[in-house]
């Protein structure tokens, strides 16, 4: 092989790199959703089972409350922060809910709003102590996280409500509607209408451009005239509500509502997000990005449990997959417009 022929081919790799580069970088979804596919697709291969509706119905059952979770926190990525909180508003929004009904004698509805209410004060919390204090928001989250599991503990004194106990509104979310083999439950109806309305609300009004503007570069959004102060206040606050819908689709999901649940929540939904291609730095990612994260996850898990392997290796796959991920998205940051 001549010089020059090493070199036409070294500009060759480099020209097809740089090409995959540029179509990552405009259409972040494509590269989750391949390794979605290749999944799903490896997976039947080794176990038949696996493409079953009833194990499929499973799969969605177990990653609709990590991806209710996860949209949440995909709202304060893409503002370039983080919430280590997610799972504790969560768990702790359910255990409110429970209590409500169960030893202060409210009706279910008025639970469910009042724990909604909480749980948007939580994220509430989050947003005045980011935007006001000025203090970063891993410290921020990190500090409420430990604050709302240790009330979690308080309120519930360690006990568990059972479903029977409650308004049967309560455990609503748990009930499924058959198709087929398939079983679709009313919380993952609940978890793919609020993405598709937040898919429309980021993409289509001003308030989501204002969310990526602000991570892209929060010192020109506001030079730009947004106000990028109210901007992050109310993703968090919009988070908070999120993760208490969250805890209300895992009460239907448990059955009950327990607070010895969630430890692995704020970890699981932060990977979702990352496995979907929003970018920990701010200002480039999508919801829907998220929502095929989430069933990564659930599919990698579902499918090496299928596979025989072991609970400490599939969290092990898990953990290589968001370095994969995030090294690719340093990658294509790297991307010349």
């Amino acid at each position: 092989m001549t010089t020059a022929t090493a070199e036409f081919e070294v500009r060759q790799r480099d020209s097809l790199g740089l090409r995959v580069q540029h179509v990552l970088h405009s259409n972040p979804v494509l590269g989750p959703l391949a390794v979605l596919i290749v999944a799903i697709i490896a997976f039947s291969i080794v176990n038949t089972r696996f493409f079953s509706a009833v194990n499929l119905s499973l799969v969605l059952e177990q990653v609709t409350v990590i991806a209710t979770l996860a949209l949440g926190q995909t709202l304060i990525i893409l503002t370039a922060g983080i919430d280590l909180s997610a799972g504790a508003v969560a768990v702790f929004s359910s255990i409110l809910m429970a209590n409500f009904c169960v030893k202060a004698g409210i009706p279910g509805i008025l639970a469910l709003v009042l724990g909604f209410a909480c749980g948007t004060a939580m994220g509430a919390i989050n947003g005045m102590l980011v935007t006001r204090i000025k203090l970063p928001p891993f410290i921020v989250t990190l500090g409420t996280l430990t604050i709302f599991f240790s009330l979690n503990s308080v309120i519930s004194g360690s006990q568990t409500v059972r479903g029977t106990d409650m308004p049967s509104l309560m455990s609503w979310t748990g009930n499924a509607i058959p198709i087929g083999g398939f079983r679709l439950t009313y919380g993952s109806i609940i978890m793919l209408l609020l993405f598709a309305y937040f898919f429309y609300a980021l993409r289509s009004t001003a308030w989501g451009k204002h969310v990526y503007a602000t991570g892209d570069d929060i010192e020109a959004a506001r030079l730009a005239g947004i106000r990028t102060h109210r901007v992050l206040f109310s993703v968090y606050t919009t988070a908070g509500l999120l993760y208490a819908i969250g805890g209300w689709i895992l009460i239907g999901r448990l059955a009950s509502a327990s607070p010895n649940v969630g430890t692995d929540y704020n970890l699981d939904s932060i990977t979702a997000v990352v496995l979907g291609g929003t970018s920990l730095f701010g200002g480039r990612g999508s919801v829907l990005g998220t929502l095929i994260g989430a069933l990564i996850v659930g599919v990698f898990r579902n499918g090496l449990q299928l596979a025989g392997i072991e609970v400490v290796w599939q969290g092990f796959a898990i953990g290589l997959l968001v370095l994969v991920a995030v090294s690719l998205d340093q990658w294509i940051r790297k991307v010349k417009t």
